[in-house]
């Protein structure tokens, strides 16, 4: 008897077994096979990446697991959000000679801090505009406003403006100053893949009044947008949006998008060019209920997966004049793809057309490195931060003819 029950037993632990092993299977099926990465790779100063004609890179600063958003603080320090570690610090640059002189650390012991933004009060006295300048900080569940010191790289809580959800998925908060002066605009991912949003702040971008604190919604139907720029002629907001998983390879795209207030771009019933999810809304519909003036389209498709994240507007000054006013976007790379796409920087230009500008992330399945924020200057400099191998990456021109 007791060997019978040893049996069944045993029998009953290899069902199980090969029932978890057999959803995994499936899982890893219909996901894709990601890129095969071991540790944290040490980039050597010989990069392995290939970059559009007359421009080389370098590593600015090692040293910064986690790094996500990058901006200058207001006498001109690299600051950067290192989410994963939960910290805030800044990479001064006092010499030149185009390499951090150290890393400091602003805030410490923040939840997933993100997005970042300084604001200045326009007084037109310069030294009185950068000491009354304020630093706001998006961590996962708050946005919160903090005095700042640029001599002395210090933060100094004043209020929090807001609080957020902080359940589910897509944790990262992102802030960009709005060119009226007087909005902060916050990006809220969604709580998941595709779903109806029970808490209409997520899948959103969110308005708050800087001199009154009132918060109200901006643009709905964006499930994860990341990253925000200003178009530097037009004044327009555009922004990173990620489709959703589990539709294939090729499907849905991700998106760049223009972002105007009281727009839906279309999550969860909707992507790319007022195309219907019908996997995911099964309701029967009289017309495509996608089509505008109820939905915004997309402006530009990318290629699905590729997970675009940093995205910044090249300027005139010391670019190639073909470059002026195209957008760089940081492919970070796919994870639930069977072929790979993504783990690069490309230049799109007025027509849409994408071009490669920055490769060598990603090296025979291996990944090197992810880039994620983007800092475009005059002159012809790029930084971009990478949360994989833990560096900062500056690029800048060899020839300006």
């Amino acid at each position: 008897m007791r060997q019978g029950r040893a049996i069944l037993l045993l029998l009953t632990i290899f069902i199980i077994a090969g029932a978890f092993g057999g959803l995994w299977y499936v899982r890893g099926f219909i996901s894709g096979v990601a890129p095969l990465v071991r540790g944290s790779p040490v980039l050597s100063d010989a990069l392995p990446f290939a970059l559009g004609e007359g421009f080389a890179a370098s590593i600015f600063a090692r040293g910064v697991p986690g790094a996500r958003v990058i901006t200058r603080d207001p006498k001109g320090a690299l600051v950067v959000t290192l989410t994963s570690e939960g910290r805030v610090v800044a990479l001064p640059d006092l010499d030149g000679n185009g390499k951090a002189d150290r890393t400091v650390t602003i805030l410490e012991g923040q939840n997933a801090p993100h997005g970042i933004a300084y604001v200045c009060p326009q007084t037109g006295n310069e030294s009185a505009d950068q000491d009354s300048c304020q630093l706001f900080v998006a961590e996962t569940d708050a946005v919160n406003a903090y005095g700042y010191d640029s001599d002395t790289y210090t933060a100094t809580y004043k209020k929090t403006l807001l609080t957020l959800p902080q359940s589910g998925g897509h944790s990262t908060r992102s802030l960009l100053a709005h060119p009226d002066g007087r909005q902060l605009l916050v990006a809220v991912g969604s709580s998941c893949n595709v779903c109806i949003e029970r808490d209409l702040r997520r899948a959103s971008i969110l308005s708050i009044d800087l001199t009154t604190g009132s918060v109200k919604p901006y643009a709905t139907g964006l499930r994860n947008t990341v990253f925000m720029a200003i178009h530097p002629v037009t004044g327009e907001i555009w922004g990173t949006d990620m489709g959703r998983d589990l539709l294939g390879d090729d499907v849905p795209p991700d998106e760049v998008n223009i972002i105007r207030e009281g727009g839906n771009y279309g999550w969860p019933i909707c992507y790319g060019k007022n195309i219907h999810d019908a996997d995911f809304d099964k309701n029967t519909y009289i017309r495509n209920p996608c089509m505008e003036p109820f939905e915004q389209p997309s402006q530009i498709d990318i290629p699905a997966h590729s997970a675009p994240l940093g995205i910044a507007f090249i300027p005139e000054e010391g670019w190639p004049e073909e470059y002026w006013h195209d957008i760089l976007v940081a492919y970070h790379g796919s994870w639930n793809r069977s072929v790979p796409t993504g783990y690069k920087i490309v230049r799109i230009d007025e027509h849409g057309i994408a071009t490669d500008f920055m490769t060598g992330f990603m090296d025979g399945g291996e990944v090197l490195g992810r880039p994620v924020g983007l800092l475009v200057e005059p002159g012809g400099a790029l930084y971009i931060s990478d949360d994989r191998a833990g560096v900062i990456y500056k690029v800048a021109r060899t020839s300006m003819e």
